[in-house]
């Protein structure tokens, strides 16, 4: 099945560095969890905080079977902001993962003393 991923970038154009970077990134995730319908990918450079001159946003949005995981991570480096994403990512679909095996089980276990 063909990954689908799209990439945009908000006030930055986008290199081939930027999306080869993001492409191989996003490539451990559709591996890790292939029931993933869509990622969509939003790099921006924004200028709004005044602490921070140029710092670079990573928003994530991946499109699972019943719910949708949307993650961003900001940083003043624009790759460094893709890899905390893709980290990001990584750890919100392990957190699904297991907490649909807890539910699981606690589902099993609530019928067991019924049952009896």
């Amino acid at each position: 099945m063909k990954n689908n991923l799209i990439l945009s970038g908000l006030h930055l154009s986008l290199t081939g560095a930027h999306k080869e970077v993001v492409s191989t990134k996003m490539d451990k995730i559709f591996k890790h969890e292939e029931k993933i319908i869509r990622a969509r990918i939003e790099l921006e450079r924004s200028s709004k905080s005044s602490s921070h001159e140029n710092e670079f946003v990573a928003k994530g949005h991946l499109e699972l079977k019943g719910t949708t995981i949307t993650i961003s991570s900001a940083s003043d480096n624009i790759f460094k902001s893709i890899d905390d994403l893709v980290e990001k990512l990584d750890r919100g679909l392990r957190r699904r993962s297991r907490l649909k095996k807890v539910k699981r089980k606690q589902s099993s276990l609530q019928e067991l003393p019924n049952a009896a």
